[in-house]
């Protein structure tokens, strides 16, 4: 292929090394706690329980996307939720925020594939093709040579996922329904999953965080936007999530909520991550 998008964060966000790469995820997912959803609304927040989650239908996660010592195992419970539905996903939508270039709207890669250090993977040409006429949505290599957001979690899809391809975008200003109309339109079956990349708060006391974070995780689970950027880096492509699982009756379910304070990092300042799988209502 002549336009492939190299690693731009190997060896710093992850391992570099292909042997310990494969490893280390590996040991992630071997990790990550058998699904089980904290409840819905969170402790304190409220009465009830949580819809129960069908593996086998398992359409929508969120994930975090910071180095995999600070949020790998959070990112792992997600991705250890699709062990059921692995093996019929074809194409996998991913959205995350454009971290290091201003962008309007949606920016493909105008890229043929992504490379990590566990192989290559092939750009879903005709889904970029299906969703090039929206206003919304441009091409910018420029955007996502340096971002992280998508390509961390590019070892972890190559881990749990046979055959694939990817439609990344990079998620810029704009409006919920813009993202949602992208989201529609290459929703597909049961082939194709849609992975939205994004962190929650940033560089908050421990205890704070944890209020922050819960507070965001609740109007996730409730389905509520607009997702402020403040509480997540990733506001807006969740955010647009959110109203394509409501149009689709989708139920979120939170698999699990922590901070860099809880895994790798000082409580001082922390980072918050969760991660959620969407399924059908039953």
């Amino acid at each position: 292929m002549s336009n492939v998008r190299p690693p731009a964060v190997a060896g710093l966000f992850y391992p570099a090394e292909p042997g310990q790469l494969a490893h280390d995820v590996r040991q992630l997912l071997a990790a990550a706690r058998p699904y089980d959803p904290l409840p819905n609304p969170l402790p304190q927040a409220g009465e009830g329980a949580n819809v129960s989650l069908r593996e086998s239908q398992v359409k929508a996660l969120i994930v975090p996307h910071a180095g995999y010592v600070y949020s790998g195992a959070i990112a792992a419970t997600a991705y250890a939720a699709l062990q059921a539905v692995a093996p019929r996903i074809r194409r996998v939508v991913l959205l995350g925020p454009a971290h290091r270039v201003a962008v309007r709207g949606l920016a493909l890669p105008g890229a043929d594939a992504f490379d990590t250090p566990l192989g290559r993977v092939t750009l879903d040409a005709a889904g970029a093709r299906a969703i090039a006429h929206l206003p919304q949505v441009g091409t910018s290599a420029q955007a996502h040579a340096l971002e992280h957001s998508l390509e961390v979690q590019l070892p972890f899809l190559q881990s749990i996922l046979t055959d694939f391809t990817l439609l990344p975008l990079a998620v810029g200003m704009a409006s919920a329904e813009e993202v949602a109309e992208v989201l529609e339109t290459v929703w597909g079956g049961e082939e194709t999953l849609i992975v939205i990349s994004s962190d929650l708060s940033h560089y908050l006391p421990y205890a704070t965080a944890q209020r922050v974070d819960k507070e965001t995780a609740q109007s996730i689970l409730e389905l509520r936007q607009p997702i402020a950027h403040d509480r997540a880096c990733g506001g807006t492509p969740i955010s647009g999530l959110i109203v394509a699982a409501q149009k689709h009756r989708l139920t979120p379910h939170l698999l699990d909520l922590r901070n860099s304070g809880d895994t790798a990092g000082s409580q001082d300042q922390v980072v918050g991550y969760a991660a959620f799988a969407f399924s059908p209502a039953n």
